[in-house]
């Protein structure tokens, strides 16, 4: 779902009234995305940055025919926002909040599996096909379509990242926010698949940060599937301290863990490149991908 995005998706805002929904919703259209449509409860609103406004998810999909959403919701109420999407049909959710309840994102986690969903989050600046669309608050300036695929944890060094890499004359095919919580929809081994099958996506560059595994199950996801295109890691957090938690929730080193050694050296164990700066990632993909340049 996520690879076959495109400048036609249908795609609807949850609590599009609210300030954050329609100032994001107008941005999102703005962009190019297909905004067909939001759901509010407020009764007074039938239009919003420029759309209907439904009174929920099954009335705006039956509408409109959308196959994605954005929840903007607060924390508490992501998880109702989701089952109701997933009960109207929608396939691809993105939740945006930060700080989900634990025992909310592990059921969010298991309706989006039984529904054969896609989601996306918790905490995530959202998506991107560079040129085409994009779901959630990613900065348009760090948006260049290119041969590189983004995947991050961390949104604000993502949009340095990719800031970076266009004023070199490299953008991106797929950009994915995976997010920063312990518990989510997709991990960065589960982009893995996606990047090695898109015939945009010739580079893979992941943001990662200490804390938790996912870097270092990416790096044998990486390995298992064959290295089929060149991984380029950053990993922030040089200075974390155990047992602290910096700035995710994620983010929390335990022992040997989820430190930089472990994940720097399960990485280049299996293949990937990984580097201390982004000036040096920014190097070594501008050496290697010349030919990308226009």
């Amino acid at each position: 779902m996520i690879g076959s995005l495109t400048r036609e998706t249908p795609v609807i805002v949850q609590g599009i009234t609210g300030r954050m929904g329609r100032t994001h919703a107008a941005l999102m259209k703005a962009y190019g995305t297909n905004i067909v449509g939001g759901t509010s409860t407020r009764t007074d609103m039938k239009e919003a940055a420029g759309v209907p406004v439904f009174a929920d998810c099954r009335a705006a999909v039956l509408a409109t025919g959308a196959v994605a959403s954005v929840a903007m919701a607060p924390p508490e109420e992501t998880l109702a926002a989701v089952q109701e999407a997933l009960a109207a049909g929608i396939k691809l959710v993105v939740t945006v909040a930060e700080g989900i309840p634990l025992h909310d994102a592990i059921k969010i986690g298991r309706a989006v599996n039984r529904a054969g969903a896609v989601w996306v989050g918790a905490s995530t600046p959202g998506l991107a096909i560079p040129g085409q669309v994009k779901l959630g608050f990613l900065p348009d300036v760090c948006l260049r379509p290119g041969p590189l695929g983004i995947m991050s944890k961390s949104g604000t060094l993502s949009y340095e990242v990719g800031y970076r890499l266009g004023t070199v004359g490299l953008g991106q095919s797929i950009w994915v926010g995976v997010g920063g919580d312990p518990v989510k929809g997709v991990r960065f081994a589960d982009m893995l698949p996606i990047f090695f099958d898109d015939p945009r996506t010739k580079g893979i560059v992941m943001v990662g940060e200490v804390g938790g595994s996912e870097e270092e199950e990416c790096a044998d996801a990486y390995a298992r599937l064959g290295a089929r295109k060149p991984l380029y890691a950053l990993i922030a957090g040089r200075e974390a301290k155990e047992g602290v938690s910096m700035g995710h929730a994620g983010a929390l080193v335990h022992g040997t863990t989820g430190t930089l050694d472990s994940k720097t050296d399960r990485l280049k164990a299996a293949g990937a490149k990984v580097f201390a700066s982004i000036d040096s990632l920014i190097q070594a993909c501008s050496r290697d991908f010349q030919f990308s340049r226009n």
